[in-house]
């Protein structure tokens, strides 16, 4: 390998872009002559990643723009093909974006090139075949949960667990009263219930009235309660004011330092979920689709839970509330029963949060390097 590590990188969207970014800063802070060349966000360019395209020329949306852009696709997989073929690369890193990726990373190791992919696919939850996609694409499997490497056993593919680059960046607050000053909130008041019912416009339509209802059930419950909705814009209040019909305390882009602040949070499944274990707020997570796609996808998914703490913890840590199950007051039960007995989830938090703590951008950087020097000079 040359002095200077010379990387493609390929992120297709925005999380992956904030991994690549730190990839890129852990690389460099071990050689900092590498370069970088590829595709990917603003905060991949801005770490020097010569980009042949933005992310934003892989963006989709929904299920018909994917198949009215393959020939698109088609024509920049051919590209990058090309350019990183004849980029004279020590490794590739495809980064999430798993369909383009692993097209792309076949391609690529078939031209001797070394790779590996970074953040496996919920094969723990449905298409577990796509373990045998993923081994004939890369060379190694960079994962974020522990849980993962067992799927790929038998496949003959290196899996590396690096941990989840959050689990660096979130910690429990010390002096939830500060935060709840800081976020104009009453510091004295009673219990903070921090409701995260979704980002998308369609996330907010099935979560927010639930999630509002049985906020004020719980009210009636817990004396003093305050509620307050985490939304990610004013797109996104907008939507929250239209499903939940009803006044309610809106906070717009401070997910987390919500969550910090609260005693208890009402959370739907996905990154949310996380967030909130590694802060130490208990919780319940609840989850609902448009029945249609719910009827497919019941199928299909096969995860004894769905809620990320009870996937690292591999028990029902936390309630999870599912479809026809996401009631008002199925949910302000749970609510009230897990904050009678917070310590129980803000131990175990504290216990998984360690096992995800592990230096994740340092950890891949390491991984990618040793990979990087079996390419021959």
């Amino acid at each position: 390998m040359r002095a200077g590590p010379r990387i493609g990188l390929l992120a297709g969207e925005a999380s992956g872009d904030a991994l690549g970014a730190a990839l890129q800063r852990a690389l460099r802070a071990r050689h900092p002559d590498a370069s970088f060349v590829g595709v990917g966000g603003a905060a991949m360019r801005a770490e020097g990643l010569q980009a042949f395209h933005g992310s934003e020329a892989l963006a989709v949306n929904g299920l018909v723009d994917p198949l009215r852009r393959l020939p698109t696709f088609w024509r920049l997989l051919r590209g990058l093909e090309r350019d990183l073929g004849a980029a004279r690369l020590d490794a590739f890193v495809g980064i999430d974006f798993n369909v383009f990726n692993l097209l792309l990373e076949r391609r690529l190791r078939r031209l001797g090139l070394p790779v590996a992919h970074f953040v496996s696919p919920s094969v723990y939850a449905w298409r577990a075949g796509r373990v045998r996609t993923v081994a004939a694409s890369a060379d190694r499997l960079l994962t974020l949960f522990p849980f993962e490497a067992p799927y790929y056993d038998g496949t003959g593919l290196e899996v590396v667990h690096v941990g989840h680059p959050l689990a660096d960046e979130l910690r429990p607050t010390a002096d939830r009263a500060a935060l709840r000053r800081r976020l104009g909130l009453d510091a004295s008041a009673g219990p903070l219930l921090a409701l995260l019912p979704g980002s998308r416009a369609s996330e907010i339509a099935l979560h927010a009235a639930p999630f509002v209802a049985a906020a004020r059930r719980l009210a009636a419950r817990l004396p003093g309660l305050e509620a307050v909705v985490a939304v990610l814009d004013e797109e996104a209040e907008r939507g929250l004011r239209r499903s939940a019909c009803g006044a309610v305390r809106c906070i717009r882009g401070r997910t987390r330092e919500v969550l910090a602040a609260a005693d208890l949070a009402l959370v739907k499944a996905g990154t949310g979920t996380l967030e909130a274990m590694l802060v130490g707020t208990p919780m319940v997570v609840a989850y609902r689709l448009g029945s249609v796609t719910h009827a497919l996808l019941e199928r299909l998914v096969h995860a004894p839970h769905f809620a990320l703490p009870n996937l690292l913890a591999g028990r029902a840590l936390v309630p999870e509330l599912i479809q026809d199950a996401m009631t008002p007051d199925a949910l302000a039960a749970a609510l009230a029963e897990v904050h009678g007995a917070a310590h129980v989830q803000r131990a175990a938090f504290a216990e998984l949060a360690a096992t995800l703590c592990r230096g994740a951008a340092a950890r891949a950087a390491d991984a990618v390097l040793e990979l990087a020097g079996r390419r021959p000079s």
